[in-house]
């Protein structure tokens, strides 16, 4: 039986955002999100943490060539929300609040596709030292 390996990549990115429901009152929004719904968004430095698990390939030495996890986590994540308002400069949160929950389901979702379908994928997202969030459960 081959043995699993989880290998990991950090990555950091810094987005803007505003957490509000067009469906509530500004002071609803207030009660619920805080400071973080007030209309002129704020800002984190996001760092993200690609976890893959799968079988060391026995040619290579590798779970997965490192540098590959990296071109795709620029491709698909970073280009996409590195540097932008994700309320406005991002289809994904267009109509979906952009919290830390919801973006981790998002960057999973665009990570997956890419990963070979025998190794498993966990993403940890970090919108501050002391909060973060992972997908999927463990």
């Amino acid at each position: 039986m081959k043995k699993r390996v989880s290998v990991f990549r950090r990555e950091h990115f810094n987005a803007a955002h505003r957490l509000y429901s067009s469906q509530w009152t500004d002071e609803q929004n207030l009660d619920v999100f805080g400071k973080c719904s007030l209309p002129n968004y704020h800002g984190h430095n996001y760092e993200l943490e690609i976890q893959v698990v799968g079988e060391v390939d026995e040619k290579t030495g590798f779970v997965m060539d490192m540098k590959k996890l990296s071109e795709l986590t620029d491709k698909y994540v970073l280009q996409r929300f590195d540097h932008k308002n994700l309320n406005l400069d991002t289809v994904e949160f267009k109509n979906m609040n952009p919290t830390a929950e919801n973006i981790v389901i998002v960057i999973f979702e665009l990570l997956r596709p890419n990963i070979p379908a025998d190794m498993d994928l966990f993403i940890r997202l970090y919108e501050t030292p002391r909060n973060f969030v992972e997908y999927p459960v463990k």
